[in-house]
């Protein structure tokens, strides 16, 4: 074959043999996951010019797309006849398959579109798909007939919107009557803070905490629904619940309380004859407040009164005399915009594993892993009048009593009170927890453990990675991982779901968001969190290290802020997206410029608020190290990150089309890096300033170090890490964000190795055998001031998720690619590790790297999906002969070891080691 070199015979021991998946020579290519805006047949979508991703696949290898045709129509009849076209794109000479947009005539708010797409490959033509379809949101704000409607009074017993905040839900409902047989029928609603919408008793989605979270003075998000199969001829009714959520806030400080609950309703109904009706929320819709929901906050927790329960509130028949008019409210102030993110729902379910006796009529039930969302009752017997309170906590005292001096200020707490004697079942509707353990009073007997669900809530989107080794450690840790990045996704990344906190910090995301992006398809999360950001821009360019700025923090420093750079890179690198790129390149821009101003001395970024957070403390009873030996000087960590964004930023110009900004982004990095190291450089002993492993390991993998140094600072990071601390951890947030690829990329995967797998402190094993299921905030989790131990965070996982897939794995972006396209599979073998099982969901397809190493005997699984490529490395020791079979593009060999250029398809690479 062409481009094939021969090796020479003594090359023996590895053979490589391609595994196909059997079929009929005549199988046809086919077209799996069409997408609209990442989302599969989505409503709703608020941007004019929609974009669709699809995926090819085939039996026989090197599948290649070569060209593609997309229709759209407003009718299915339309789109098979070809008639009346929207766009039709006609046949595209290209290879590209991910986000391509629309544009075809200008798309109208609240229609229903049909698509249709057909490829053509190196392996034949498909069909055209099966018809797909989105609609589009309210594009225009003339299109809103609704009102903002609520309860504009506090007239329950307890309430207040002073310090720790007490409401409760609001109940509202509206009687409609259509006329005629219905074709289609749209909900457009916004509750804020949160709702729960039914219609005639039933309710209208799987939704959970709707709508998502924004920054309300600027942005205020609906989310829309198809609801013709709840509707009938005649009388209907639309009843929402409306919770207090973020807009109300659970506490009157740190610009957390924006005013009363409020509802934003409007449907849109068409009839099969063409004409329509529109039920929009107003002042003829009716309002309670004396609901069963008598308190609800996401710190506090939810009570519920049985006792005022509305039977059949949400029915056409019932009366509600008694209620009154709702008010007629202020616009939360922000952009009406369309949700472009899916909302929360219930993901997952746990059964209780233990239930232990306490006395004092106290129970204590363990849910067997620290979870995110809430308890479930499925049956339970109480006594009128007489409340059941559910606390929750993530740990137990070793008396076995709950341990929440870590939840700082949030009760925590669930309160049912029984109407009568006897059985009842209950869950909260509108707060979430942090918790493994639950403290339940109020019982007279022992409950049995299927009495009770967890309810695990997140973000909806599909768990895309699997990762699992032969050393358990890795395999609890990735399992941790899973478990603590989930749990806080909460229409925003956070940083703790347990305590009076759990905001988007964005320090806790820089680098970490890459590694989330192998386990969870996070795009449309991430890409809404961008928004939140630059909402929370001050005007002068500031950013507000939580975003959306629910406590508004301008440090006007680098190291948190950069999360908004890199987690825009993440999108584009791991999903192709470079949208948010576009939309946010002029904000970023005007961020750097302030830095320069308010923030940058003699080229040195002097302002750090926060050092190398939570790095490992001298003692284990502190939160930060008192060691000036142990602690990066603030100047280090800006400059290095800030001359990093630089960098970033050059690749965004050069991306975006702002090319004539890349020479001032490039001589201002020559001068700082001059600076930097004119100040920090210690060149005889090739180390920076106080040699910690973060100041070295951040000025060798951001670029600084002086071309022919490096060598020597890295022999720096690898002294200090294995002599003065043992090959443990010894940095922080920022450091731990380039630790394992650092050793890696410089030779020492077996040290990198060592720290993944320690189990004595500190280390992410220490947290495993001290009872971890998620990670914790600090190394010393179970030993340091409660004030800051949560055992729930993310941020110390740094770029161990990235350096689990990319490099244990093999399963990377080739340098030339974006969204693995092409991959660079290279795994890398430490000494006690023997199989990796990974696989990873991509935008083009699934991609799997499954490999061992046993009895003498290495054996590589590898699939590499369709319209895609790969570059397959092995060290030379391996000995490759190189088989002749279709897929197989190119071979080549050098002093360093083989290369491989492969298609798509599934291959088996085995050899003796």
């Amino acid at each position: 074959m062409k481009n094939r070199k021969i090796l020479s015979a003594h090359l023996i021991g590895l053979i490589i043999s391609l595994i196909f998946l059997s079929g009929c020579d005549n199988q046809k290519v086919k077209l799996v996951s069409l997408k609209v805006e990442m989302q599969e047949n989505p409503i709703g979508i608020g941007t004019p010019n929609p974009r669709f991703s699809w995926q090819i696949t085939s039996v026989k290898p090197d599948l290649q797309q070569k060209s593609y045709q997309i229709q759209v129509a407003l009718s299915e009849e339309n789109l098979k006849n070809e008639e009346n076209l929207i766009w039709d794109s006609g046949i595209i000479e290209d290879d590209k398959s991910v986000l391509i947009p629309f544009k075809g005539e200008e798309l109208k708010s609240g229609l229903k579109y049909y698509w249709r797409l057909r490829v053509s490959t190196n392996q034949g033509d498909t069909d055209w798909s099966k018809i797909n379809t989105w609609s589009m949101a309210l594009l225009n704000e003339s299109d809103w007939k609704a009102k903002w409607i609520g309860e504009d009074s506090m007239s329950n017993p307890g309430e207040t919107d002073k310090g720790n905040t007490r409401l409760a839900a609001r109940y509202l409902r509206k009687p409609f009557t259509l006329k005629n047989n219905i074709e289609r029928a749209v909900l457009y609603i916004s509750g804020q803070g949160v709702y729960e919408a039914y219609i005639n008793g039933e309710k209208i989605s799987e939704d959970v905490l709707s709508p998502t979270v924004s920054w309300y003075p600027d942005r205020v998000y609906y989310n829309v629904y198809d609801v013709t199969p709840l509707l009938k001829r005649n009388d209907n009714i639309l009843g929402v619940i409306l919770g207090n959520g973020r807009y109300f806030g659970m506490r009157e400080v740190w610009n957390q309380l924006f005013g009363l609950p409020r509802l934003l309703a409007q449907l849109e109904v068409e009839y099969s004859d063409g004409s329509t009706d529109t039920i929009i929320s107003d002042e003829t819709w009716r309002v309670t407040s004396k609901g069963p929901i008598v308190a609800n906050n996401e710190f506090d927790g939810e009570e519920y009164d049985a006792r005022l329960e509305i039977v059949n509130w949400n029915l056409a028949n019932y009366n509600d005399s008694g209620w009154k008019n709702a008010d007629i409210m202020e616009a939360p102030g922000g952009i009406i915009t369309a949700q472009p993110n899916p909302n929360i729902r219930v993901q997952d379910e746990l059964t209780p594993i233990k239930i232990t006796e306490l006395g004092e009529g106290k129970l204590i039930l363990d849910m067997g892993q620290n979870m995110v969302g809430w308890l479930k009752i499925n049956s339970l017997t109480g006594k009128k009048d007489q409340p059941i309170k559910f606390r929750f906590a993530e740990t137990l005292k070793d008396d076995g009593n709950l341990y929440i001096d870590n939840l700082r200020g949030a009760k925590a707490t669930d309160i049912y009170i029984p109407a009568e004697d006897g059985n009842f079942s209950w869950e909260p509707k509108f707060v979430y927890h942090g918790f493994r353990f639950v403290e339940i009073s109020g019982l007279d007997y022992q409950p049995e453990l299927t009495d009770f669900t967890g309810k695990v809530v997140y973000d909806m989107m599909e768990t895309t990675g699997k990762f699992e080794t032969n050393n358990e450690v890795i395999n609890q840790v990735f399992k941790n991982a899973y478990w603590g990045i989930r749990g806080n996704y909460r229409g925003m990344p956070t940083d703790c779901p347990q305590r009076d906190e759990r905001v988007g910090w964005l320090g806790d995301r820089t680098t970490g968001s890459f590694g989330e992006a192998f386990i969870f398809d996070n795009a449309l999360l991430y890409s809404k969190w961008l928004q939140d950001i630059e909402d929370s821009q001050s005007p002068e360019g500031s950013i507000s290290v939580v975003s959306p700025k629910y406590w508004t923090i301008y440090h006007d420093d680098v190291t948190w802020p950069a999360a908004y750079f890199y987690s825009a890179k993440m999108l584009w690198k791991q999903f192709g997206d470079t949208e948010p790129i576009f939309k946010h390149y002029n904000s970023m821009k005007r961020y750097l410029e302030r830095i320069q101003e308010v923030s940058m001395k003699d080229y040195i970024i002097t302002k750090d608020a926060y050092g190398d957070w939570c790095m490992p403390p001298e003692s284990q009873e502190l939160i930060h190290s008192k060691d000036p030996t142990r602690r990066t000087a603030g100047p280090v960590l800006s400059t290095t990150v800030y001359y990093s964004l630089l960098n970033i930023m050059s690749e965004f110009a050069e991306l975006t089309g702002n090319s004539q900004d890349i020479p001032g982004y490039k001589e201002l990095a020559t001068q700082i890096k001059t600076a930097y190291n004119n100040t920090y450089f210690k060149a005889d002993s090739a180390m920076y300033d106080n040699n910690t492993v973060t100041a070295n390991m951040l000025s060798l993998r951001l670029g600084l170090v002086p071309e022919g140094k490096e060598i020597d600072v890295f022999k720096n990071v690898v002294e200090k890490t294995v002599v003065d601390f043992d090959g443990h951890v010894s940095t922080g947030v920022l450091g731990i964000q380039h630790l394992m690829r650092g050793l890696t990329e410089y030779g020492n995967i077996d040290l990198a190795y060592k720290i993944a797998t320690n189990r004595t402190y500190p280390s992410w094993g220490y947290m495993i055998d001290n009872g971890a299921t998620t990670i914790w905030e600090l190394w010393n989790g179970n030993t340091a001031d409660p004030a800051m131990n949560s055992a729930n965070h993310v941020m110390l996982l740094g770029d161990l998720i990235i350096w689990y897939y990319e490099d244990l794995a093999g399963i990377k972006n080739h340098p030339e690619s974006v969204a693995f396209k092409k991959l660079l599979m290279e795994p890398k073998f430490p000494e006690g590790l023997t199989h990796v099982d990974a696989s990873y969901n991509s935008v083009y397809g699934e991609i799997t790297s499954k490999w061992s190493k046993e009895n003498g005997r290495f054996t590589w699984n590898i699939t590499i999906p369709g319209n895609t490529s790969a570059i397959v490395k092995l060290p030379k020791e391996m000995n490759v002969i190189a088989p002749d079979h279709d897929g197989v593009r190119n071979v080549s060999d050098s002093d360093q070891g083989i290369e491989i250029e492969l298609g798509s398809g599934s291959y088996t690479i085995t050899g003796t080691i």
